[in-house]
């Protein structure tokens, strides 16, 4: 198992850092799409929508369709209202619970679903088109923060977070994974100025433009957010009796798997970004 992971994490480096860093659009447009209708997929399923095939054809034909037509400001109010969604719906559901899988209730949760999946990768050409440093920035505190609560969880956790959602998360590695944030952010602020390949980095960037405080609680926020998209996509698969959202990343699971704490936080991170 772990040989076939580390296989697949290098198989996608090779793909997704050329397509990055060359910043051809084009050729971010095919994998951003893949990954996409790879989402919307895994999503109908979890919602039991049984032509998912079908549906996540129409909905990639949309995203590239809005990629090129959306007005700017369509596409920022979509990042606000995925937001709204995140504070009023999906966040909620985490102690109130989901709706059955069948029924008008599962249906509606299902489309402000793919709505916020929508906002999350049009988030990610946003952040791409600032800078592929920006985007990889933004990711990375999402990333860092998973990685910080696994390892405190692991040494410290004691209080479980969210027992009947996801057994092994804890207080103290959510706590551990946001204080590594903040440091690693904290870090990469004063670096900046002698490490110019740090200045258009999220955190130098949002720091810069708000100042000390207004960073390091944007940033817990940010925390709290995948934190919730974590849960979310935890919940949704209890509730289909699935172990993962697919098998399309062999050793990781499915796409929804890899992205899930992203998918609050990146159309977050790019309504902030049009602030900077």
């Amino acid at each position: 198992m772990l040989k076939t992971r580390i296989l697949t994490a290098l198989v996608l480096l090779a793909v997704l850092l050329p397509v990055l860093f060359f910043q051809y659009f084009p050729a971010f447009v095919v994998v951003a799409t893949l990954f996409f209708g790879a989402a919307m997929w895994e999503a109908a399923r979890l919602f039991g929508l049984k032509l998912a095939p079908l549906f996540a054809a129409v909905c990639a034909g949309a995203f590239v369709y809005g990629m090129y037509h959306a007005k700017p400001g369509a596409v920022g109010s979509l990042f606000g209202v995925c937001a709204l969604l995140w504070a009023i719906r999906f966040a909620p559901s985490l102690g109130l619970g989901l709706p059955p899988l069948q029924g008008a209730a599962n249906w509606t949760l299902g489309v402000t679903f793919a709505f916020a999946l929508f906002g999350c990768f049009y988030a990610i050409v946003a952040l791409f088109q600032h800078s592929p440093a920006f985007l990889l920035s933004a990711m990375a505190l999402v990333w860092v923060a998973d990685i910080g609560a696994y390892f405190c969880g692991k040494a410290f956790g004691k209080r479980k977070l969210a027992p009947t959602i996801s057994p092994g998360k804890s207080w103290e590695g959510a706590l551990g994974g946001a204080a590594i944030v903040l440091v690693m952010a904290a870090v990469t602020i004063v670096a900046a100025p002698a490490a110019p390949w740090l200045q258009d980095t999220f955190a130098v960037r949002l720091q810069a433009k708000m100042g000390w405080l207004a960073t390091l609680a944007i940033l817990l926020l940010m925390v709290a957010a995948s934190i919730a998209g974590d849960l979310f996509e935890s919940q949704l698969k209890r509730r289909a009796g699935m172990k993962d959202s697919s098998q399309l990343l062999p050793g990781h699971g499915g796409v929804l798997d890899r992205i899930d704490a992203l998918i609050p936080v990146l159309p977050m991170a790019a309504l902030i970004g049009s602030w900077l």
